[in-house]
């Protein structure tokens, strides 16, 4: 029976086999549709509809998966159908995701796996409606040891103080930096000022002895290295240590 038939059904009338929770526990998540893995965390549907009808509703609402990730408490309760425990469920769920992710990132040192962080900051940063600067503190054997949102907003070579971030990495023992903005618009190529403040913190956190491993712009689930497109001149070679 094709399930799109039943959205008028309460899901218990439904084949068990055509049920998402019932559909995850014989087949496993990743068989299931992103409508089906929301209608999970959702429970249970509203009046006059089904849990799936409210999920799928609620996915073209957002546009996408990557659309509901960018949405807050606010935005969720706005939502006809989602009370507060629902919208805060919904909002466990996308941080552990995000934390899961982060976790995975600090596993190992980045030369040695930096795809998991380039998967941490799509993430955290990906989704974002407006622009935020983030570094990432790094010890002698190239691990994350913290991270810090440094600016909230446009950026360019007034909204981030070389300063700040000198200080930052001084009060971690730091001894490399990955910067990392995001881009809303989906734009991938670094503007003028992307490339200015680079070479400025490059040139500042010199003078203290720590280096800066990479810059990184993400744009949704896309990436943009400094390192790799050349545009970090005089950057120091990554080593494993």
């Amino acid at each position: 029976m094709d399930t799109s038939q039943n959205a008028s059904l309460s899901i218990k009338s439904w084949p068990e086999k055509e049920r998402p929770r019932e559909r995850l526990a014989y087949l496993g998540p990743a068989a299931l549709s992103d409508a089906e893995l929301l209608a999970i965390l959702l429970r249970n549907g509203v009046r006059g509809l089904d849990v799936m009808a409210l999920a799928r509703m609620l996915l073209k609402e957002a546009g996408d998966l990557r659309g509901l990730l960018r949405w807050d408490f606010k935005r969720l309760r706005a939502f006809k159908g989602l009370g507060p425990a629902k919208a805060a469920g919904l909002l466990a769920a996308f941080e552990f995701y995000r934390r899961a992710l982060r976790e995975d990132a600090l596993d190992h040192p980045v030369i040695r796996d930096p795809d998991a962080v380039v998967r941490y900051l799509a993430g955290a940063l990906g989704e974002q409606p407006r622009e935020i600067f983030k570094v990432l503190f790094l010890n002698k054997a190239n691990q994350i040891i913290d991270e810090q949102d440094l600016f909230h907003g446009t950026i360019d070579q007034a909204s981030v103080y070389p300063r700040e971030v000198v200080k930052a990495a001084l009060d971690r023992h730091a001894t490399a930096l990955i910067l990392a903005h995001n881009h809303p618009s989906g734009r991938l190529e670094p503007s003028p000022e992307d490339l200015a403040l680079t070479r400025r913190l490059q040139e500042a956190c010199r003078t203290v002895g720590v280096s800066i491993l990479d810059h990184l712009i993400i744009a949704r689930n896309r990436y943009l290295s400094f390192r790799e497109q050349g545009l970090m001149p005089g950057a120091e070679a990554l080593k494993e240590t």
